[in-house]
């Protein structure tokens, strides 16, 4: 089969299946595993070059609603008649099912069912690790400084948190995304401060720039430095490589003086 993945979590999901070999083409923002580096560019996961898509006549093209925007690409898709599956997963249970899901589309079946099972024991491994501990530290995880975007109770980082033996500042809020303020932030006086923002790399993050938000430089977090720079890829996308971003939380959390 040929399969063009069109925004990186559904990229990394093939890499999650071991399909990785059947993609004929990526996002230009699909940036894991190594061996997609030569494969052909689609564009950016909102302006997705159709034409191309159609040229390269796949068996299947991978879209995503997880994308705001994506819709266009979606009808773009269906008005010629390009097959395509879309996916839209908000949840760490909703990215199991779409292992399965996308496994059946690609014709193995039993593939899917192992690597979602894979993906729940290892899943269930890392919470069972956490959930014995006592106090749960409250987490504020910040998506974009300017204006402030921060997840919701709805959101996957709520779960991964939980998972992580701590709370989502802002678990009270239904909505998945949420807009905010430094001010309100500053209220609920977060344990811990978790910075990955979307599109940046975590070595363009400067944690110096926290410490002069008005109020913020009296925040517990900020004055023990309890402030994580965090990698986006792990934690703003949608995909089984989540897994590897709760790892990591749950050991910086272990690791760090509270």
């Amino acid at each position: 089969m040929r399969v063009l993945s069109l925004c990186p979590s559904n990229t990394e999901l093939m890499a999650f299946l071991g399909q990785t070999s059947l993609l004929a083409g990526v996002d230009d923002f699909s940036d894991w595993p190594r061996e997609i580096d030569s494969l052909p560019r689609l564009g950016p996961d909102l302006s997705i070059n159709l034409d191309l898509v159609e040229k390269l006549n796949p068996d299947l093209v991978l879209a995503s609603l997880s994308v705001p925007g994506m819709e266009k690409n979606v009808e773009g898709l269906r008005a010629r008649g390009i097959p395509h599956l879309v996916l839209n997963p908000q949840s760490l249970k909703d990215i199991e099912h779409d292992l399965i899901r996308t496994a059946e589309a690609l014709g193995m079946p039993e593939t899917g069912q192992k690597a979602a099972l894979d993906y729940r024991r290892r899943l269930e491994a890392a919470s069972r690790k956490k959930s014995q501990s006592g106090h749960r530290p409250t987490l504020y995880w910040e998506w974009w400084p300017k204006p402030v975007f921060t997840p919701g109770k709805g959101n996957w980082l709520t779960e991964l948190s939980n998972a992580a033996g701590a709370r989502n500042v802002f678990e009270d809020k239904e909505s998945a995304s949420i807009q905010t303020d430094w001010e309100d932030v500053l209220n609920r006086q977060p344990d811990f401060i978790c910075l990955a923002w979307v599109g940046v790399r975590r070595q363009k993050i400067n944690p110096a720039l926290i410490r002069k938000r008005p109020g913020w430089s009296d925040l517990e977090a900020v004055k023990k430095g309890r402030i994580f720079i965090l990698e986006e890829e792990l934690y703003c996308r949608p995909s089984p490589r989540l897994l590897d971003g709760l790892e990591k939380l749950s050991s910086l959390l272990d690791e760090t003086a509270y």
